[in-house]
């Protein structure tokens, strides 16, 4: 359960990111990529990317994976200037070496690339993870704005029911139950007879 947990968190943090990354960011960030990398992220998303359409398919990314490969794919660039600049330490740097490595990184790439970059990275769940996490919720250069509230939506009631409707399903619903339960009893009795031959 726990890593169900943390696994929502690591996207949660991801979803900020994005959200964080100005359009002109991920235009930009698009127009750098190589022929490879633009082909890659078009297939992503199923059309020719611009920002708009990568946020139009970030929802149904959440879910298939599609966000995280689109952010790697996006901030490839950025992980490869950031683990050179860590050099031997980039499987284990410490915060320290994490914050001096970033001027230069957002100095090159944009804050919001950076950004998009370290959330990468911890829902890759790379071995930094805890620190970079930390990083992003607390640093005051790297932190990311809390997450939008959506409001929720008002319940809609649906049609009146009457109360001999409502007996009439419970009815219905009654008589469903009794009858899998006669069917799930006739089959353990079958199976019982099965073994005793």
């Amino acid at each position: 359960m726990n890593q169900v947990k943390s696994r929502l968190q690591n996207l949660g943090l991801l979803d900020r990111a994005f959200a964080n990354v100005s359009d002109d960011d991920l235009n930009a960030a698009l127009g750098a990529l190589g022929d490879e990398h633009r082909e890659a992220i078009d297939e992503l998303v199923e059309a020719e990317a611009d920002a708009a359409v990568i946020r139009a398919a970030l929802p149904k990314g959440r879910l298939d994976g599609t966000m995280e490969s689109m952010a790697l794919v996006l901030t490839d660039a950025c992980l490869s200037d950031c683990i050179e600049a860590l050099g031997d330490d980039a499987d284990r740097p410490t915060t320290e070496q994490l914050r001096e490595a970033t001027p230069a990184l957002i100095e090159t790439h944009g804050l919001g690339i950076t950004q998009l970059m370290l959330a990468s990275t911890v829902a890759g769940e790379a071995p930094a993870s805890a620190i970079i996490r930390d990083l992003l919720k607390n640093d005051d250069t790297l932190k990311l704005p809390p997450a939008e509230v959506k409001p929720i939506s008002p319940i809609v009631k649906g049609p009146e029911v009457s109360d001999e409707d409502r007996a009439a399903t419970k009815a219905k619903r009654k008589e469903a139950k009794a009858k899998k339960q006669e069917a799930a009893r006739k089959s353990r009795e079958q199976a019982a007879k099965a073994k005793h031959r």
